[in-house]
């Protein structure tokens, strides 16, 4: 029944989309807090970048943005991320790279609505015990946060999990780069999606339950 699956190595493509997601997840968690910090900053010049880069980035196609990191940032920039004889990693990289850039705005968006319900007060209180903003922001303000955003977080996820897909414009063996060769050779095109299909939504279904059971568990009670 699954003949057509022999001298495929379906494992190793959704390994490699399982390493696009978890070290995008991290990257995009990483600007992502940073960027909200960016938009709830005192500084008007810190509030104008973020916004602006939230904005733009937003309203990008992704496979704009990871096209642009493999023909912009590697052809014409010379930009290897230190694997230049290594095409393979280096496709890797470049599309970790624009997968983050992508996420990283609504992961920022997700946070700052977090932010927004801390109470004003719990913020004036820790100014008025002389903590900084920096301070203010990290002992108090995002702990409580990411508390009540693990449920978008969650959907955050399984979206960079599905756009992992787009990775195959630029040659990275992913599932969707396979699934495409599978169909061009193979004459079974439904019984090839379907198997894909089930693979996605193994990844996907058990991180959706647990993130929102988790985010219910540890939901700030107000």
């Amino acid at each position: 029944m699954f003949d057509f699956l022999e001298g495929y190595d379906v494992l190793a493509a959704f390994w490699m989309t399982i390493k696009l997601t978890v070290f995008s997840a991290v990257g995009s968690l990483v600007w992502g807090t940073l960027l909200a910090a960016m938009r709830v900053s005192p500084v008007p010049l810190m509030r104008g970048v973020g916004t602006a880069y939230v904005n733009i980035v937003r309203n990008i196609p992704l496979t704009v943005i990871i096209v642009f990191t493999s023909l912009g940032l590697a052809d014409i920039f010379g930009m290897t991320m230190g694997a230049a004889d290594d095409f393979e990693l280096q496709g890797f990289r470049l599309a970790v790279l624009g997968l983050v850039a992508y996420t990283a705005a609504f992961v920022c968006e997700a946070i700052r609505s977090g932010i927004n319900t801390v109470p004003l007060g719990q913020a004036e209180a820790a100014r008025a015990i002389g903590l900084g903003f920096v301070q203010t922001l990290w002992l108090v303000v995002l702990p409580q946060a990411f508390r009540a955003v693990i449920g978008p977080l969650a959907n955050v996820l399984i979206a960079l999990t599905k756009n992992t897909t787009v990775a195959a414009a630029i040659g990275v063996a992913e599932a969707a780069y396979l699934m495409k060769e599978m169909i061009e050779n193979e004459a079974q095109t439904v019984a090839i999606g379907a198997v894909f299909a089930f693979g996605f939504v193994v990844l996907t279904l058990p991180t959706g339950l647990l993130l929102g059971w988790l985010g219910k568990r540890l939901a700030v009670k107000r």
